[in-house]
C-alpha cells in the first residue's frame, strides 16, 4: 500500500498552491532559456559566499541569476 501511495505522489506533480499556477515543465523552461541565449553554468562556491550572495539578492529584490550576472559583469569590467 505504501508503494502505491509513493507512486501516486511521484506522478501527481506540484500542487498549484506551490507553483503559483505558472509552473513550466523542464523542456519548456529550457526552450525559453535557450531563446534568451541563456546557458547553464555550474560552479562550486563556498557555502558562506553563497549565503552572502543570496542575502544580497533578497535585499535588492533580484533573482539569484540576475545578481550573479551583475556581479560577474562588474568583476570582469574591473579586471579589464
Amino acid at each position: 500500500m505504501a508503494v502505491k501511495l509513493t507512486e501516486r505522489m511521484k506522478k501527481a506533480g506540484t500542487p498549484e498552491r506551490f507553483a503559483g499556477g505558472a509552473a513550466l515543465d523542464r523542456k519548456e523552461q529550457r526552450r525559453l532559456d535557450q531563446a534568451k541565449g541563456l546557458v547553464p553554468f555550474a560552479v562550486k562556491l563556498d557555502a558562506e559566499l553563497v549565503g552572502e550572495i543570496r542575502g544580497l539578492a533578497e535585499s535588492r529584490q533580484m533573482s539569484l541569476n540576475d545578481l550573479v550576472a551583475v556581479l560577474l559583469r562588474k568583476g570582469l569590467a574591473a579586471g579589464a
